[in-house]
């Protein structure tokens, strides 16, 4: 059993996106490195219309006393991480509270209404405020590019597990992910990981300075 203590307990983790964009992989890989730790994990998991670039959102709520319900309350979220920048503002404002921090990718991903002229999208500045409004702290990083360079646009979730290890706000660290991505992946799969994770806690460190 890890002794580490958690900051809250429950501690309550929602990783959201849009479909396509691998959080729900992002969400049970946190899972199995929290579990392996000996902390009790409960994953509650919403899926809007996936296929077609909807909402996905998995909240995690995470324990040394006992299991949850899945559902993270309104209004007490511990950290929001976010693969797209207009979900964590939509999180932030169900879930969000004073001491609630932030990490999310900054490359949006436009839904059909939005690229019609229908519906506005927030300009960047504008997310970056409202969420620094809003949190006790955030990162705001561009995954995407760095992914995209890597071999895939969706090793952006693999970035945010690393920046969210890089915060410190979880007992989360490299051996443990080089274990779970070992048991989930063939080996010719685990160096790009590796790489990944890497680049994202490298991400937070230089937001961090």
């Amino acid at each position: 059993m890890n002794t580490t203590a958690l900051k809250h307990d429950p501690y309550n983790l929602i990783i959201t996106g849009v479909g396509g964009q691998g959080n729900v992989l992002a969400s049970r890989m946190v899972g199995d490195m929290l579990s392996r730790l000996g902390f009790d994990i409960t994953i509650g998991e919403t899926f809007g219309a996936s296929q077609r670039g909807g909402s996905v959102m998995s909240h995690l709520r995470i324990s040394r006393q006992g299991s949850y319900s899945p559902q993270i309350p309104l209004g007490r979220a511990h950290m929001i991480v976010s693969l797209e920048p207009s979900e964590a503002l939509r999180m932030l404002r169900a879930y969000g509270n004073p001491e609630v921090q932030v990490i999310t990718n900054m490359r949006p991903v436009r839904s059909s209404s939005v690229i019609s002229g229908e519906q506005p999208y927030p300009a960047p500045e504008t997310i970056v405020g409202w969420i620094n409004d809003f949190s006790e702290k955030a990162w705001f990083l561009d995954t995407t590019e760095t992914a995209t360079r890597l071999g895939n646009p969706i090793f952006g979730n693999v970035m945010l597990v690393g920046a969210l290890a890089r915060t410190g706000q979880l007992p989360l660290d490299r051996d443990i992910f080089e274990a779970v991505v070992r048991s989930r992946m063939p080996e010719a799969k685990v160096r790009v990981n590796l790489e990944a994770f890497d680049a994202g806690g490298e991400m937070i460190g230089e937001k961090s300075t």
